[in-house]
């Protein structure tokens, strides 16, 4: 319990204190996370509070503001609870504002464009990111405490795709 809390004290200076390079770094170093040589990891940037020892960030890389990292995911009592290391190789650019969830491995060498929700492994050498946001699905069951997350997937429905012609 101590060690979560130390941790999770280190997580808040991490969010404010200066130097991308040096002391943000070694405050996530302290929690449990690997971290390679020459990192640059940006203000407000949140690295897993419960399991910062299954994140790894590969040498010259660089994390951008506002980006979450989580090794877990926990979604109230009705729901299974998932972990799963994050592996950032080396070389990597992760946009401001991105979203990596539990299990992902980047690539060496790869650039997350800014606002990307990382969902799956990203390969070496390549530039990932979504399209423009849009609609997905039509929602008939809600996720909330009620239902399971389950229930939620098999509720979503196809939006047929309207045909789109250029203008001219």
């Amino acid at each position: 319990m101590i060690k979560s809390i130390i941790s999770r004290f280190l997580l808040s200076l991490s969010f404010f204190a200066p130097f991308g390079y040096s002391l943000r770094p070694w405050l996530h170093r302290i929690r449990g996370v690997k971290i390679g040589k020459n990192v640059w990891i940006a203000k407000s940037v949140y690295l897993d509070e419960l399991h910062p020892d299954d994140i790894e960030i590969g040498d010259n890389s660089i994390i951008n503001y506002r980006t979450t990292i989580y090794t877990h995911s926990y979604f109230g009592p009705r729901q299974k609870k998932s972990t799963g290391k994050v592996i950032i190789g080396k070389d990597v650019y992760v946009g401001p504002h991105c979203l990596i969830l539990p299990g992902v491995k980047i690539g060496d060498c790869s650039v997350i464009k800014g606002g990307t929700v990382v969902t799956r492994n990203v390969p070496p050498n390549t530039f990932w990111g979504m399209p423009n946001s849009g609609p997905l699905a039509r929602i008939t069951v809600p996720l909330t405490p009620g239902h399971t997350q389950e229930e939620f997937v098999k509720g979503l429905r196809p939006i047929k795709k309207k045909k789109i012609t250029p203008e001219v």
